[in-house]
């Protein structure tokens, strides 16, 4: 290890960029430390890449991310760039980062940040590693996002609230829950809520699979009351669904909770916390050996490093065994 505080790198720069996840704290934290820890300087820059356009940069230390690895949101905060998109936006801020004397960076968040790092890496020959934070847990190269643990507890907890009131009014709720494309809070919230059925993006249900199984309990004591929805269905949202079960059916009366934003925030789990904890280790030592233009990621336990190719020309497949799991306990 004496060789990597030998390393050329001596100014790190962190960001995070894009949607906002439990963890990224943990995450910015581990980053700092773990540069103090040998002897780096480190650099927060606001706002992810329009921050680094703007040169809203700030220096960091081991005290100053003190007390934040409780707290949900990024203290750097975040946004979405679209001058960064251009050669002349990631040229402006590459000129930023040299004022400042950086000469590696971690960036922290999902396909859209490790995309943009790719970039400035390639073409200004920048150091950078990309830490997977985002709740939708759809990266390959990773079992597991940060903020995607929490994402679900939160989404868990409020299936379980609102299985009282379907259960006390004999309703059915349909609940939609995040993850873009992905359906992995869908289905894991599904199981662990016990949800009639789950639609996700990944899988072919038809309207008509969905109505006979709703209606499957009709002539037996068993009531479908819960329908976890991602919002990446191809067969309609939340909302739309709904309406088309009550035309069908008069035996429900059907509500919609679309959980939304609800889901990003909150403070992390104990899951996220060490998750991004670790991660924030790995991309600093990562970067000081000689790592670059790649996504750190933890598969089976151990701690990876993966290239941008196999990161973005691959999907996060939900695994058949969940699907299965699903089906068997929703009779």
């Amino acid at each position: 290890r004496c060789s990597m505080s030998q390393n050329k790198i001596k100014r790190i720069g962190v960001f995070t960029s894009g949607g906002d996840a439990p963890g990224m704290n943990a995450a910015i934290r581990a980053v700092v430390r773990t540069a103090s820890y040998y002897q780096k300087e480190v650099f927060g820059i606001m706002r992810g890449y329009e921050g680094m356009i703007e040169g809203d940069i700030v220096k960091l230390g081991a005290r100053s991310v003190g007390n934040i690895i409780q707290r949900g949101g990024t203290i750097l905060k975040t946004a979405r760039c679209q001058e960064f998109r251009t050669p002349e936006g990631r040229k402006k801020a590459f000129e930023n980062l040299q004022r400042e004397g950086i000469d590696a960076l971690v960036g922290i968040g999902g396909d859209g940040s490790f995309t943009g790092l790719h970039y400035l890496t390639k073409e200004f020959n920048i150091p950078g590693v990309c830490i997977p934070g985002t709740i939708d847990n759809d990266l390959a190269g990773t079992d597991y996002t940060i903020g995607y643990d929490t994402a679900t507890n939160t989404a868990v907890e409020a299936i379980d609230r609102i299985r009282d009131t379907a259960l006390s009014h004999n309703r059915l709720f349909f609940i939609e829950v995040m993850g873009r494309n992905s359906g992995y809070i869908a289905i894991n919230s599904g199981i662990a809520g016990g949800a009639a059925a789950i639609i996700i993006p990944e899988e072919n249900m038809t309207f008509e699979e969905l109505m006979n199984h709703l209606t499957e309990g009709e002539g037996t004591s068993k009531k479908s009351n819960l329908v976890v929805v991602a919002e990446g269905s191809k067969i309609g949202d939340a909302n739309e669904l709904a309406r088309r079960v009550a035309e069908r059916s008069s035996y429900f009366d059907i509500k919609v909770t679309i959980l939304g934003h609800l889901q990003r925030g909150g403070a992390p789990s104990y899951f996220d916390r060490v998750l991004a904890s670790k991660m924030g280790v790995a991309a600093v030592e990562g970067l000081l050996a000689g790592q670059t233009d790649v996504m750190v990621g933890i598969r089976n336990n151990k701690m990876v490093f993966n290239s941008f190719e196999t990161i973005i020309n691959h999907i996060h497949e939900i695994d058949n065994e969940s699907l299965r799991i699903a089906k068997i306990l929703s009779i």
